[in-house]
């Protein structure tokens, strides 16, 4: 890497020339009219906007197809260096300040328009008017009129009318030649006034000759920089930007071989991963999935860290793409029956990463189908959700998850690091507050999995019952109830007193105690005792608890379900459940 600065004269005729081109994954211009306008006010200002990052081109390690920036002329040049970071200004000086063709950008409100740019002369030489407000922009015909069209309020569609008006075409200001050209039949039109001369001089000196020797920074990565480093370098200086992503790497290295990524992901992003789980995961969430599914595939060691998805091949990425995109429904085949059935309620995002490999693998021979395969599956991702373990930077465990759940199937005394690891603490029921954490999420899906019924309906909270009656997770003591009680917020606003009901349920429970939101339901819905209580038991509600009134009951007897469910989902028992702190907490044993 080196760093240098450069004049905008070069940069400019670089980009003309074809000499400093795009990588085909820097996604279009998108700077808008009034963010044009600024940029020129800085640099006519002098004031710096940035450095930009090139990388030379010719790299051994990266065949990146490169595309011009948008507006040069089309060249069949094989550029000397691809611009990383710095598209958006480069593009816009280009446009505004070198090219003779009207700048296609937009307004505020994304309206696409034609613009050329000018500075007024007077105003830019007044130290107390702002910069912007000297720069002008002006349609494509050039002439700016109003009530619609009817009033013409500048026109400066030719040199003699730019003249009259004062007007420097903004186009022009770093060339030179075009430059002086301009300026002397400035002169000549005011037939070489003192005033004009002085004017004109000033106007070279403070801005048109600042502007030509304006040099911006430039960092330089040499072509033997590796992937990974082109990558991580370009996150770290790049803040103002979209940020370069491995996929949008790779993108540009397939499109070397006439293959388009992006399309290719569009098409799979509409077939198979549009439902309401699939939808959370991204491009590069897929392409992690692909490199760790090859790895796995070639034997030796495992690995799906940047350097690996980065050096994934074309070859790779068409042996697996389609098994692994059904790897992912069968995934979420496999978390409905679980019953996660949105994104939002997924608890965690990235194991699904590991859970989409190990379906496309145990696939191939329909293993994922067995029941004791499925068992295993279940248990190692309820492991994963109430050990909370893939809350952080999570390629090691995708690993080591994937190898350990194959070895287990293979092997029941081969148990995985996650089904190890794995450890519940009984007093976190009390600290899951909101739906954030993923154990909160997975104690949900669990209520629902027990066939857990809506209180006045009855109905069974399947998939469909789920979407259409807008499920959510509500307290079965109110909280203003509970508020008027004044029990320990960390209890009542727990999970231990909240499950999942409907909308139309939750507005009939009101903030009143559950003894009567109970008998106004068997009121009004008509339902016999018995018959609501046996909905009641199926969200692991103590019915006596809920009659009566007795909260602290209720909690003590609902954590102890909830546990037991969590043991029954992970296969592993939760020790400290007869701890002094738990009996502190709770009032008693669980």
């Amino acid at each position: 890497m080196r760093t240098e600065s450069r004049q905008l004269t070069e940069l400019m005729k670089y980009v003309e020339q074809g000499k400093s081109q795009l990588p085909d994954f820097q996604r279009g211009w998108v700077w808008d009219d009034n963010r044009i306008i600024s940029l020129i006010a800085s640099i006519t200002n002098g004031y710096p906007v940035g450095a930009a990052m090139f990388l030379e081109y010719g790299n051994e390690n990266i065949r990146l197809k490169y595309r011009q920036i948008e507006g040069s002329p089309e060249t069949d040049a094989v550029p000397d260096e691809l611009i990383l970071d710095g598209q958006q200004r480069l593009t816009s000086i280009y446009a505004a300040l070198y090219s003779s063709h009207p700048v296609n950008t937009k307004t505020e409100k994304g309206q696409e328009i034609l613009r050329y740019y000018y500075i007024d002369i007077a105003d830019a030489l007044d130290s107390s008017k702002d910069r912007s407000d000297a720069i002008i922009s002006v349609p494509a015909s050039r002439v700016v009129t109003s009530d619609f069209g009817r009033k013409i309020d500048l026109d400066i569609s030719t040199k003699e009318k730019e003249y009259e008006q004062k007007k420097f075409p903004l186009n022009i200001i770093l060339d030179f030649i075009k430059t002086s050209q301009w300026i002397q039949g400035y002169q000549q039109y005011y037939h070489y006034s003192p005033d004009i001369m002085e004017q004109i001089i000033r106007f070279q000196n403070e801005i048109t000759n600042k502007t030509m020797n304006y040099q911006i920074p430039i960092i330089v990565l040499d072509r033997d920089t590796p992937k990974e480093a082109v990558c991580q370098v370009f996150e770290n200086v790049n803040t103002g930007g979209v940020s370069l992503t491995v996929f949008e790497l790779i993108t540009a290295i397939f499109a070397m071989d006439d293959f388009a990524l992006r399309r290719d992901w569009d098409f799979r992003r509409d077939k198979y991963f549009s439902g309401d789980i699939l939808s959370s995961i991204e491009a590069t969430d897929f392409l992690t999935a692909c490199a760790l599914l090859s790895s796995f595939q070639k034997g030796g060691t495992v690995s799906c860290k940047k350097k690996d998805v980065l050096a994934l091949s074309l070859d790779d990425y068409r042996r697996n793409a389609d098994s692994l995109s059904e790897g992912f429904v069968e995934a979420e085949n496999l978390l409905q029956q679980e019953r996660i059935f949105s994104a939002n309620d997924l608890p965690y995002t990235t194991q699904l990463i590991p859970l989409a490999v190990l379906c496309t693998l145990l696939s191939e021979n329909n293993f994922v189908k067995v029941t004791s395969v499925r068992d295993k599956l279940r248990q190692w991702y309820w492991c994963g959700v109430f050990g909370e373990l893939y809350g952080g930077a999570n390629e090691t465990r995708y690993v080591n998850d994937v190898v350990g759940v194959m070895e287990w199937i293979s092997d029941s005394e081969k148990v995985p690091k996650t089904v190890q690891e794995s450890y519940f603490n009984p007093l976190r029921l009390l600290t899951m507050q909101s739906r954030q954490s993923a154990a909160y999420k997975g104690v949900m899906a669990l209520i629902l999995k027990n066939h857990s019924r809506d209180f006045i309906s009855g109905s069974e909270m399947d998939f469909t019952r789920y979407k259409a009656e807008n499920i959510d997770i509500h307290h079965v003591f109110p909280k203003n109830y509970c508020i008027s009680k004044d029990y320990p917020r960390e209890k009542w606003n727990s999970i231990v007193n909240k499950t999942p009901l409907s909308y139309s349920t939750n507005r009939e429970i009101g903030g009143v105690a559950p003894s009567v939101y109970l008998k106004k339901i068997e009121r009004k819905g008509q339902v016999e005792s018995s018959v609501l209580d046996s909905y009641l038991e199926s969200h692991w509600l103590n019915v006596k608890d809920c009659r009566e009134d007795d909260f602290n009951s209720f909690i003590v007897h609902r954590a102890i379900s909830l546990l037991d469910a969590i043991e029954q989902a992970t296969g592993k028992n939760i020790t400290g459940r007869s701890s002094e702190e738990v009996i502190r907490n709770f009032g008693a044993s669980l």
